[in-house]
């Protein structure tokens, strides 16, 4: 599994033109599955996204998770995080799992990070979406099962 994760002031994701979630300040993650990800991974990613430290305390350091602020997050699902590019002109995605599998993956993880405490927005599996994000910093970083 790998999420890239950017902290953000604000978010949305809009399919055909439809909102069909929206965030104010928290995390956009951006979920790629691989056909390996089990339960294992998928807490391993959710609690790690969910206890990051990675918004400012009182002295501005990166010492509060999302949770810490109050925060949401916008779940996208995003194979493409598992594209190739080293060879050839056109990506691979031969390590992204295939879509049946990754959608039963993406729902669970956004449901543990729900039993995590928070609020999640989330995208359409398999939609072809606009993603509108305001980052932060800007920080962004990836996650993945290790």
């Amino acid at each position: 599994m790998r999420v890239l994760i950017q902290r953000v002031t604000r978010a949305r994701v809009l399919v055909k033109n439809q909102l069909r979630g929206e965030i104010a300040h928290g995390l956009v993650l951006l979920i790629g599955i691989h056909p390996d990800d089990d339960e294992n991974a998928l807490r391993f990613c959710a609690e790690k996204c969910a206890h990051l430290r990675i918004f400012a305390d009182e002295a501005g350091k990166m010492n509060r998770s999302v949770l810490d602020v109050g925060g949401s997050v916008l779940a996208v699902s995003q194979f493409t995080l598992y594209g190739d590019c080293r060879r050839g002109r056109r990506p691979s995605f031969d390590k992204a799992a295939p879509p049946e599998q990754a959608a039963i993956l993406c729902e669970r993880f956004v449901d543990l990070l729900q039993e995590q405490g928070l609020e999640v927005a989330q995208g359409v599996f398999g939609a072809h979406m606009m993603v509108e994000i305001n980052n932060d910093g800007p920080v962004t970083l990836v996650v993945e099962n290790p």
